[in-house]
């Protein structure tokens, strides 16, 4: 039998799309300046056993399959190869448990961030793993690139928070990592080797995840600055500080202007920065935010208010969740996420700026400040081949700052096909060869998302 007939043998008839008009929409993330393949087939499975089947007939044939979610990603991880498989895990969407016990979650690759979110917090609990893309991303995008987001200044990113897995290999075996308990150190950590593997080790198809009590209502503060350079040294006071924010949030001018245009939330659009805080703190909430916004006063803030409700504090958190849509409507994007010491956010965005004045180009640097996590985003008119190589000189030279000022090509939107040429520069020749012997071991013919990651 064909690869198709093989597939379609074991699996339901609505979960092959072979149909070109259909399968072209499974095409690209949201990284579409990265190239992308033309599929086989698109599988849509809603149990492990069909995604083994998957994989066992791709093994057998050498058919490259890409995993895929929401295709939320911005680093074209996600996007389809020629002649492959996209394996599209959306609809195995199950909450299977919440374990107010062990505060534990075990949960399908295709739950919605925010869904997940919610249902814990029906009980009095909490995941904290927070991206902007909540309502859109899945669980399993988010533990393929070990996603980040808004809390991580204090919580921490997806991997802190994953127990266990259960995985398909490229053979079509089941593994399974980690474990259900609070603490164990039995072998080595496969868990968090996969956590951030996009796709070319093994697909997930099941997490346990941890949970924490709910914290308290948070308290926002945001602060408008004259200067970029001015938001972020009131950052490293804070941090310094000991005040532990919640969340800690930098909008340059850009972006507070983009978000404005694209959906009047009431932002100051003369500002050169926006900084937001919150405090989960309980009854230290209010005693932090006064510190925090004390901080920005004496660093020269042009205003700080304190959110007086939920919905005011929702309202500026929803404009900090939209800067993607918003920043899009500006032109094409390339967008970065390099990470740095929170010592040396000056030093990048001084460095962005030099940057976007030598190459022509106009770049947003909304980012998570308080880990040190930027997102400066090169816009340009993807129409003008010109201005395509100015944006790529643009981002590569971001890059390059970043690994220069002790920080990381990127912080949580992952590798994929956008940065794979720069894993080598950042890794070292030791260290990439010993990534390409662990792709080797767990996928001896290469087929698990090939060409993603490692060059």
């Amino acid at each position: 039998m064909t690869v198709l007939e093989e597939l379609a043998a074991g699996l339901p008839a609505d979960a092959l799309i072979t149909d070109p008009a259909s399968t072209e929409a499974y095409r690209f993330d949201e990284a579409s300046f990265c190239a992308a393949g033309t599929p086989l087939a698109v599988v849509r499975p809603t149990e492990t056993g069909q995604v083994q089947h998957v994989l066992r007939v791709a093994s057998a044939h050498r058919v490259p399959v890409v995993p895929q979610g929401a295709r939320s990603g911005l680093s074209g991880a996600a996007n389809a190869v020629d002649g492959g498989i996209v394996l599209s895990l959306t609809r195995m969407d199950r909450i299977l448990e919440i374990d107010p016990v062990d505060q534990v979650a075990v949960v399908e690759p295709g739950v919605l961030n925010a869904v997940l979110s919610r249902a814990v917090l029906e009980q009095g609990l909490y995941y904290p793993p927070d991206p902007s893309s909540w309502e859109l991303s899945t669980i399993g995008g988010n533990l393929a690139t070990n996603a980040g987001g808004l809390c991580c200044v204090k919580y921490g990113v997806t991997a802190d928070f994953v127990r266990g897995l259960e995985v398909v290999t490229a053979t079509g075996e089941l593994l399974r990592t980690g474990r259900r308990t609070a603490k164990g150190v039995a072998g080595y950590d496969l868990t968090k080797l996969l956590v951030g593997s996009e796709g070319t080790l093994g697909v997930i198809t099941k997490a346990v995840l941890a949970l924490r009590p709910a914290p308290e209502t948070a308290l926002t503060m945001a602060a408008a600055f004259a200067s970029a350079s001015d938001a972020l040294s009131a950052v490293t006071r804070i941090m310094a500080a000991g005040l532990q924010p919640s969340l800690c949030e930098f909008l340059d001018g850009v972006t507070v202007r983009a978000i404005q245009d694209y959906r009047d939330m009431g932002l100051p659009t003369g500002v050169g920065a926006l900084l937001l805080t919150q405090s989960d703190r309980g009854p230290r909430a209010a005693a932090d935010v006064e510190a925090m916004g004390a901080i920005c006063t004496e660093l020269g803030a042009l205003d700080v208010a304190v959110a007086s409700d939920a919905t005011e504090s929702e309202m500026l958190m929803q404009a900090r969740r939209i800067v993607h849509f918003a920043v899009e409507k500006l032109g094409s994007t390339l967008i970065d996420d390099v990470a740095v010491p929170r010592a040396r956010l000056v030093d990048l965005l001084d460095g962005i700026t030099a940057i976007a004045r030598e190459h022509d180009v106009v770049v947003s640097c909304p980012g998570h400040v308080g880990d040190g996590n930027m997102h400066p985003t090169v816009i340009f008119d993807r129409g003008d081949p010109a201005a395509v190589e100015r944006a790529q000189r643009a981002f590569d030279a971001i890059m390059q700052l970043g690994l220069a000022l002790g920080g990381t090509i990127t912080g949580e939107h992952g590798v994929g096909v956008l940065k794979r040429e720069w894993l080598a520069t950042e890794l070292g020749d030791l260290s990439l060869g010993l990534h390409r012997k662990i792709k080797e071991t767990f996928d001896p013919q290469g087929i698990l998302n090939p060409g993603k990651v490692l060059a």
